[in-house]
């Protein structure tokens, strides 16, 4: 069976206060929570001050009289949360997870000849501590198919021995038959090379049962073959048709598979090997909110974030800490993005109120399945996590459950590492387990009561706490069920565990961002530890002021962490729009991917001020020479540089040289009173000038201007415009002093499904025509919704209006 995308009409209402309201339509994916009025409510602070609701979705489906004959069956990506799905007002599934999908076989429901109507209910109120949106927040597809049947996902394609010259090629096929008497088919399997040229195919008979599945494994030799990688995502194609003749007629099936040649190998001498290369992981933690569309999971917005984050110096993603879209998966296998790809948040012992936890004894195995099912064709997925800072996993009975867990996704896919996101810290910072004081060896469990305090001392305090007995033993059974030990802010244990458990392979599951130099000097000279996941990648939506600098002047009070109207978390390399931040480009020359120099300048508000950042925050630096209200004191310059030496440069005169490189963590600090005109940082090696960047003041005179980029095709789903609204001067220098209040129009075929900026104090909505930019930007999606020419057009007061064309297709 092939999954086609459901394209009929929805109906939603808002049935949160009990209230009858009218529907309204509504396009698929969509958040329910986006558009909500936020609430300066502190119980609502993990979703970024958004309230939970409780929403209904109506949908219509004509059976033609020949689906009696025919196997039906509507699939649900993802409902966030605790879905019901009915059919002619009869319960046909319930699905507690919020990112689970949910596989409604209609056949039992069905009325032919006539419309039967679908609904389907969902509610989402503090069941995590980030923002999840709520509703049915990734793509619908309807599969109709023969009774004989392929199920969905039911080709499963490994490569177990690949060479540079042949590739042995198993495709295990499963053969459904719902027929009251056995059948028999022919399944004919070809592969196709990624230039399209047939480079393999088998024929086989199958006899399969009534009522039952037959399982059918086919081994093709591939000559030749292109392998997968980061830097060459080449994939193949299985096609699979299933016909009632022996000669390929009468076909009743058919379906497609891609997949990627490409070998594993693990071990602590050597690490991870892709395709027999070292590879270590340049790992970015990523949420699953989309910024300014929010929880909605379209295909488009899936491909940009990799595409962006790739650009970025990225070359694995962490799904924190829910199953990855198939959109984000399809998208890091056609652009070559590693993946370790994750269960959950929690097991048995609640995080939030609502977070489903009551029930994951009895969900885990389906939920488990449901995530290896959908990842294990694509080569991009080498580590499956089954779950994120687990307090139970240091008990006796989490211990088992931890055993449980990774053998069940073993024995569901033996090609993949398993690993689980591990602080050992915390299970005695959080009080999980009982711990004797003596066995902490001085570290210190004293309670922190001011949120702020405990924030900045949390590296510290997770150090220390990482190198005691108390820990190592804590931790010793759940890291030995698995294959990786994924340490979260327990890099204090990477020599240490080498030492004690020399077989120990370890991975950086989590990480402190600002910590970056020093961390990725610990993977580089430890062969055991194969990679970095820094937290995070992308920012997110809640968790709100987590990433937010803080000053030892603070007002008693006013730093907060999450203080309304904070939304975003500002923890992230990439902002929500898209944009690299400062610690991006910081990154990037610490991977040794980047030789430029990057300038941020710190903003004027914090001149001789004393920074008491928390372990996620990056100072309050932007990349701008246009600062009008500077004053008269110098601003502070930050030059990141992996050359020995950089030097600066206002207008032409130089302010002397300072240290840089790896012994001065990549960083020089000069102070520059502020004039208007050109600041420019040069590299220098051996002494010599060699790499150069530069900034230059924005002039006085402003406009707006657009850039638009329409997706590709072949995201699947609906494509979105993406359109950059920048206020620039004359020449085009971006005017980061210039927030001024945007509106967007649409001209044509097309419908905003988001417009936003980065600001991460602000009261506006993104589900509104109307922002304000954040540091001369602001970010619109659009959605069209035909064909033909759509003309983005940009207002704001005092300045003549701009826009951008776009042509759907």
């Amino acid at each position: 069976m092939q999954r086609e995308a459901y394209s009929q009409p929805w109906e939603y209402r808002d049935v949160t206060d009990g209230t009858s309201r009218d529907p309204w339509p509504v396009v698929i994916p969509h958040d329910a929570v986006l558009a909500m009025a936020r609430v300066p409510d502190a119980h609502q602070m993990a979703s970024g001050y958004f309230p939970g609701g409780k929403w209904e979705y109506r949908t219509r489906i004509f059976a033609p009289a020949h689906w009696r004959d025919r196997h039906v069956v509507l699939e649900f990506e993802a409902i966030h949360r605790s879905a019901a799905v009915f059919v002619n007002g009869d319960l046909a599934i319930r699905q507690p997870s919020g990112s689970t999908s949910l596989v409604v076989e209609l056949d039992a429901f069905l009325r032919y000849g006539v419309e039967n109507e679908i609904v389907v209910e969902a509610r989402a109120d503090r069941d995590a501590r980030w923002y999840t949106g709520g509703g049915i927040i990734r793509p619908v597809h309807l599969a109709v198919g023969p009774r004989v049947h392929v199920p969905l996902d039911g080709v499963v394609v490994t490569t177990p021995e690949h060479d540079a010259e042949a590739s042995l090629v198993q495709i295990i096929t499963t053969v459904r038959n719902l027929e009251s008497v056995p059948v028999v088919r022919w399944l004919e399997t070809s592969i196709t090379s990624p230039s399209d040229d047939l480079v393999g195919v088998d024929r086989t008979r199958v006899s399969v049962p009534a009522g039952g599945e037959a399982e059918v494994s086919q081994r093709m030799l591939v000559e030749a073959p292109l392998r997968w990688s980061v830097d060459s995502p080449d994939l193949y194609r299985v096609t699979s048709r299933l016909t009632s003749g022996a000669g390929g007629e009468g076909q009743t099936d058919h379906g497609d598979v891609l997949f990627g040649v490409r070998s594993l190998h693990l071990d602590a001498r050597r690490g991870l090997r892709v395709n027999g290369q070292p590879v270590k992981l340049r790992g970015a933690c990523v949420h699953a909110d989309n910024g300014v569309i929010g929880g909605a999971t379209f295909d488009a917005a899936e491909e940009r974030r990799v595409a962006i984050l790739k650009s970025a110096g990225f070359n694995a993603i962490r799904s924190a800490h829910q199953p990855m879209s198939r959109a984000m998966l399809d998208a890091c296998d056609r652009l070559g993005m590693l993946v370790m790809d994750e269960l959950t948040d929690v097991w048995t012992r609640a995080k939030s109120p609502e977070d489903g936890s009551d029930v994951f004894l009895e969900r885990w195995r389906s939920d488990l399945e449901a995530m290896v099912r959908k990842d294990r064709n694509h080569p991009c997925v080498i580590i499956y996590s089954i779950g994120n800072e687990i307090p139970e996993a240091a008990t006796r009975s989490g211990s088992e459950l931890t055993r449980a867990l990774a053998a069940a996704t073993r024995a569901l896919d033996p090609t993949r590492y398993v690993t689980a996101a591990v602080n050992g810290a915390l299970f005695v910072m959080d009080g999980a387990i009982d711990i004797d004081p003596e066995r902490l060896g001085g570290a210190s469990l004293d309670p922190v009561a001011e949120i702020n305090a405990r924030s900045m001392s949390l590296e510290d305090r997770m150090s220390s706490l990482a190198l005691t007995d108390a820990v190592a033993e804590l931790t010793e059974e759940a890291y030995g069920a698995l294959d990786i030990a994924g340490m979260n802010y327990q890099d204090a244990r990477y020599v240490l565990d080498h030492e004690r458990y020399p077989h120990r392979v370890i991975v950086g599951s989590e990480t402190f961002p600002t910590r970056i130099d020093r961390l990725w000097g610990l993977v580089l000279a430890n062969p055991h530890v194969i990679g970095d996941f820094t937290w995070t990648g992308w920012d997110y939506l809640g968790e709100p002021g987590l990433g937010r600098m803080h000053y030892r002047d603070d007002q008693p009070g006013s730093g907060a962490l999450g203080a309304y109207p904070f939304l975003i978390s500002l923890a992230g390399d990439i902002d929500i729009t898209g944009e690299r931040r400062p610690a991006s480009y910081y990154r990037e020359i610490v991977f040794g991917l980047r030789a430029e120099p990057f300038i941020a300048v710190r903003r004027p508000h914090t001149r001789g001020r004393e920074m008491k950042a928390a372990p996620w925050s990056w100072t309050d630096s932007i990349q701008s020479w246009t600062w009008p209200d500077a004053g008269t004191d110098p601003l502070e310059v930050e030059i990141y540089c992996d050359a020995a030496e950089v030097e600066l440069f206002v207008a032409g005169s130089s302010l002397g040289r300072q240290p840089a490189g790896a012994s001065h963590g990549y960083r020089a600090l000069f102070a520059v009173p502020y004039a208007p005109g050109r600041l420019e940082a040069v590299a220098l090696r051996d002494g010599l000038p060699a790499e150069r960047a530069a900034l230059q003041t924005a002039g006085t005179d402003r406009r707006l201007a657009l850039r638009a980029k329409l997706s590709t095709p072949d995201t699947g789903g609906q494509r979105l415009a993406f359109v950059v609204v920048e206020l620039v001067d004359d020449v085009g220098v971006r005017a980061t002093d210039g927030d001024l209040e945007v509106e967007v129009d649409i001209d044509g075929p097309g419908e905003l499904q988001g417009f936003g900026s980065a600001r991460p104090e602000t009261e506006e909505s993104f589900s509104g025509s109307r922002h304000r930019l954040y540091d001369g930007r602001a970010l619109a999606v659009v959605r069209p919704t035909g064909a033909g020419r759509i003309v983005v057009i940009a207002s704001a007061p005092g300045l003549p209006s701009a826009s951008v064309e776009v042509q759907a297709v």
